[in-house]
């Protein structure tokens, strides 16, 4: 951007942020806004506001008014400047006309399928539409009957005339508009065609005078359009696309089909789930629009993939929160205490400050003592190990602000279970310190029984158990943490008690909470942890920064692009050429050089292809699982076949499983994949019939389980609905048995 305005090519700088109206904003959107929006005033220059709204059938005004509501809310304003695609509709038919009469853009009435078989492959050029060499007369008539409504869904679409034998598939005569007959948003029934997001773009940043069109690293192949589109239309201005690195980050999936997918499935309470990445549900966590900026400044821009640790994410929640949230103190798991020497009716006022002394603020509260008071049931342990520093049968710990306590004794219910403690107190020792000089290394938690307040608290942790819960082949519903809410009613300080919704405290020993802005009544607060005090899961990461994290932190490498070059590759020329229509497939630079360099794996990703077009549902087929099984047992099917066990399972007719026991048939005995899964009865288990009649058996099998489900314990879902897999082989689809399994439960 300096460079440009240092050589005169822009007087100033205009960027835009550009959503598609799909669905609600996440985390990674974040990046993007602070970026596009940042760069803008760090220029001097303005950032344009723009719903990428081209795709009638998905988009909503719900989606509309939550994407404003969320960059209003981290703190940007486009101020005059709020436009959509849908405002040029117009503009980008008229250049479709002159595109046609120069020649540069036809109607195709091939099919779908058609037009996908024609295109050809990454070593083979495409044909030429049969459609192609039509008149401009003829192109006109049909577009203009197209626009009036004649014609079916996929009847026809305009295509622009690219090169059928370029390297960049996207350049093979792209596609330019559409029909659908769905009602828009905006513009309702107007319009029955509609622009592909490739043409609508650069039209649109163009009409707008778009300097730097920023996006993600997922559209550079997609510039070699947008330079298209710019150089053959009669445009007022050129601007150029930039690419940067999306935001991955670990234990989070920021796909907004999946994320729709976790709202649809019940697997969350909604868009605005405090478990969830979008920006509505971080905000009712609890999160600031200031940690989600620190956020994105520690992480910088990059030109590779990387995967952030959520750790860094926690962390500066965790700065931006300890200099604004006030200290209160809670009881989470409460265990009422009998302070034997106390007198009975006996109340003292004891001072607290709200802020440790490091906080440069001002504030105190009182804490009143009683002779009955409640701790948390982790801070006793009737045989304790060694160095524990809390309470157990004859030991001290002092009580924060308070006094020393020794325990004296332990009541129990019929059952055994602990169900409250005797203790004395040491009356010289107010304030925490014994006149006597001797140590007590422990501290702990409490509230007055006579003045506590029952209020609920919702624990919120990590949403997926796994760090990466979309890269593997199961489904990444099944690494969804069935601990990431636990709601518990603990006992707090009459502060904490009367807070009101919107306020953030943290809760000493525990962590960062806020009042749910929608659950909380007068009196009666809702308390969201946003974050603990510590990480957690430090130690299964092992990469977790401290939460005074410095600003620079350490961003984990996702299988960087490598660059080729003699000195760390020598390739001959043809699996260099290999390697780059590799990368142009969309496949990552490491997974292209293994291709590229194992010739017979490569030829068999290129046949497999025929079978199947996605080339990264078939690399993950073939790298991850025929790759070993063709050192032990060759691979006796034809490539084609590995691509329909891939097509088989991106439609849900086998599952992952499925795909393991068919790729390892086809390559001991051949044959043909579907007729295979038929013959074997492999196919998934769409019968509901039969998975309902699985789950009443599982269920009839298992009452001590259902009973404990009834009574509260969530994670036993995860129980049944493994079961009832196991009794159908494996072969029913998880979302479903899993709702068959709640609503029996539930009834």
């Amino acid at each position: 951007m300096q460079a440009d305005l240092d050589s005169g090519r822009h007087t100033g700088v205009i960027t835009r942020f550009p959503p598609e109206p799909n669905g609600y904003l996440h985390i990674g959107h974040a990046k993007s806004i602070c970026i596009n929006f940042g760069l803008a005033a760090q220029f001097g220059g303005r950032c344009h506001m723009r719903f990428d709204d081209t795709n009638p059938a998905k988009e909503d005004d719900e989606y509309v008014q939550s994407i404003l509501n969320d960059v209003r809310w981290l703190g940007f304003s486009w101020g005059e400047h709020l436009y959509n695609a849908s405002d040029y509709f117009e503009a980008c038919y008229d250049l479709a006309v002159k595109l046609i009469r120069a020649g540069k853009a036809y109607v195709d009435s091939q099919t779908d399928a058609e037009i996908r078989e024609t295109r050809g492959t990454v070593t083979e050029a495409g044909v030429n539409s049969p459609f192609r060499d039509r008149s401009a007369e003829e192109n006109l008539d049909l577009f203009a009957r197209m626009r009036a409504g004649e014609f079916a869904d996929g009847a026809h679409v305009l295509r622009g005339k690219g090169d059928m034998s370029a390297a960049n598939m996207k350049l093979r005569d792209p596609l330019l508009f559409r029909i659908r007959h769905a009602h828009h948003h905006r513009t309702g029934d107007a319009w029955c065609i509609y622009p592909m997001y490739d043409y609508a773009h650069p039209i649109s940043d163009a009409l707008e005078h778009i300097t730097h069109s920023i996006c993600t690293l997922e559209f550079e192949n997609n510039r070699d359009i947008y330079d298209w589109v710019i150089d053959n239309c009669d445009l007022p201005s050129k601007p150029k696309q930039y690419e940067f690195a999306r935001l991955n980050m670990s234990y989070v999936v920021v796909s907004k089909r999946k994320l729709l997918r976790l709202v649809k499935e019940g697997h969350v309470r909604g868009w605005d789930d405090p478990r969830m990445p979008t920006l509505a549900g971080q905000r009712r966590r609890g999160v600031t629009p200031e940690a989600i900026r620190l956020f994105c400044e520690r992480i910088g821009v990059a030109k590779a993939n990387s995967l952030v640790d959520l750790a860094l994410y926690e962390g500066a929640i965790r700065d931006d929160l300890n200099g604004r949230a006030p200290r209160g103190m809670a009881v989470l798991r409460p265990l009422r205490v009998v302070i034997e020497n106390w007198p009975e009716g006996q109340r003292e006022a004891l001072e607290a400050p709200l802020w440790p002394p490091e906080i440069a603020h001002e504030g105190s509260r009182t804490l009143s003592f009683s002779r009955e008071i409640w701790i948390d049931r982790d801070d006793f342990m009737e045989d304790p190990p060694r160095k524990f520093f809390r309470l157990s049968p004859g030991a001290e710990v002092r009580l924060r602000y308070g006094y020393i306590i020794r325990c004296v004794g332990v009541e129990k219910d019929d059952a055994g279970t602990i169900i409250g403690l005797r203790c004395t107190y040491d009356p010289t020792s107010r304030g925490g310190n014994a006149l006597d000089g001797r140590k007590v290394q422990g501290t702990i938690q409490w509230v007055s029984v006579d003045d506590a307040h029952e209020v609920e608290v919702r624990i919120y942790d990590r949403l997926f158990n796994h760090e990466r819960p979309d890269a593997g082949e199961e489904d990444f519903l099944t690494h969804v943490n069935p601990n990431a809410l636990t709601v518990v009613r603990a006992m707090v300080e009459p502060m904490l008690g009367n807070a009101n919704a919107g306020e953030r405290y943290q809760f000493e020993r525990e962590g960062y909470f806020f009042v749910d802005l929608l659950d909380s009544k007068p009196g009666a607060p809702v308390y969201n942890r946003t974050v603990a005090l510590k990480d957690s899961w430090a130690k299964q990461t092992a990469v977790a920064p401290a939460a005074s994290a410095a600003p620079t932190a350490t961003v984990r490498q996702e299988r960087p692009e490598p660059v080729r070059a003699p000195e760390n590759r020598a390739r001959t020329p043809a699996a260099t050429a290999a390697f780059d229509r590799y990368v142009l497939l969309g496949l990552s630079g490491p997974d292209a050089a293994v291709l590229a360099d194992d010739e017979a794996l490569g030829a068999l990703f290129d046949e497999a292809r025929h079978g199947f077009e996605d080339a990264k549902a078939v690399a993950n087929l073939v790298m991850n699982d025929v790759a070993a099984l063709r050192k032990v047992h060759g691979f006796r099917a034809a490539g084609r076949e590995i691509g329909r066990v891939a097509q088989l399972l991106d439609v849900g007719h086998i599952t992952s499983r499925t795909a393991k026991d068919l790729l390892m048939v086809l390559a001991t005995e051949g044959g043909d994949a579907a007729a295979i899964v038929k013959a074997r009865g492999w196919a998934v288990v769409n019968d509901r019939g039969a998975v309902e009649a699985a789950a009443r058996t599982v269920l009839a099998d298992h009452p001590t389980e259902v009973a404990a489900f009834c009574a509260g314990k969530a994670s036993l879902l995860g129980f049944f609905v493994g079961k009832v897999m196991k009794a159908t082989g494996g072969k029913a689809q998880p979302q479903v048995v899993q709702e068959i399994v709640r609503s029996m439960l539930d009834a």
